[in-house]
């Protein structure tokens, strides 16, 4: 790889790979021969890979960030784990990279990232786009539906699915089809500019997903529809910050809306392969 005056480029610079996303894309871009730096708050964590480095900086951290990505081109940015602040974190690493002199962000974003958007945990991601656009460097939006090991998780321990989703649909989408799509996009700059939605070949609502899992593992599951003032009451006994609970519960909501229904064909057209569905998920874990 080379940068655009021929001279040889540095590496790719990979957040998040201690975690189930960025490990991913890590092992790819290693078994495709793509030199990568990865940046981890715990470096005795990082996954070993060859021609990775590893450099040792947090979200929101200025100069440890800007030495981690000293002589970096381009930079995967995976979205922090949720807080209160994460929208803050995601600006100063963004503004951390461009002074290290990052030309090319891949940010992992989320569907109907929009300021208002129903899934509160979206408009996060949105704020982090703007800021994005003005930092003034290239950039390619990743937005990922719902993941589909997220669809299991929503079984109680009773065998019920509880939520204020009604009937509505959500096309979500393997952890490994966003990765695959990460890995190309990384190492092609005609993904400049881009946004691309990342789905499932599917939509499907909860009582379909209820039916599945129950065919898949033998347990009886089934959905039960919440409204939203059942879904926070049932929620806020975790004691949890209201911001987190409200991530929770229009999560679903988000569902009912329509919000996470439409499919997308650009897992296909990046990585050559049509996308997991659920059953498929479910067949293999």
């Amino acid at each position: 790889m080379s940068s655009a005056d021929g001279s040889a480029a540095g590496p790719i610079a990979v957040t998040g790979s201690t975690g189930r996303l960025g490990s991913r894309v890590a092992r790819l871009l290693a078994e495709s021969g793509i030199r990568q730096r990865l940046v981890v708050r715990d470096p005795a964590r990082a996954p070993e890979l060859p021609g990775a480095e590893v450099a040792q900086a947090s979200y929101g951290d200025h100069p440890a960030l800007v030495n981690a990505l000293h002589g970096v081109e381009t930079l995967l940015l995976l979205s922090a784990t949720e807080t209160a602040d994460r929208v803050s974190l995601h600006k100063a690493t963004v503004d951390a990279a461009v002074a290290a002199g990052v030309r090319r962000i891949v940010y992992t974003s989320f569907v109907g990232a929009t300021a208002n958007a129903t899934f509160t945990f979206a408009r996060d991601h949105w704020h982090t786009e703007q800021h994005l656009r003005a930092s003034g460097a290239d950039f390619t939006f990743l937005r990922d539906n719902l993941y589909l090991d997220f669809v299991p998780g929503f079984v109680g321990e009773d065998g019920v699915i509880r939520g204020p989703a009604g009937d509505g649909r959500v096309a979500a989408v393997a952890r490994d089809d966003v990765a695959a799509v990460a890995a190309r996009v990384l190492v092609d700059p005609r993904h400049n500019g881009a946004t691309y939605d990342l789905t499932g070949p599917e939509a499907f609502t909860l009582t379909e997903a209820a039916a599945w899992i129950s065919d898949a593992g033998g347990q009886k599951v089934r959905y039960e529809p919440q409204t939203l003032d059942e879904a926070y009451r049932s929620r806020e006994q975790y004691g949890a910050p209201s911001w987190e609970v409200a991530g929770w519960v229009t999560s679903y909501a988000a569902i009912a809306s329509g919000d996470l229904s439409e499919v997308s064909s650009a897992v296909e057209e990046i990585t050559g392969r049509p996308p997991i569905g659920l059953r498929e998920y479910l067949a293999r874990v």
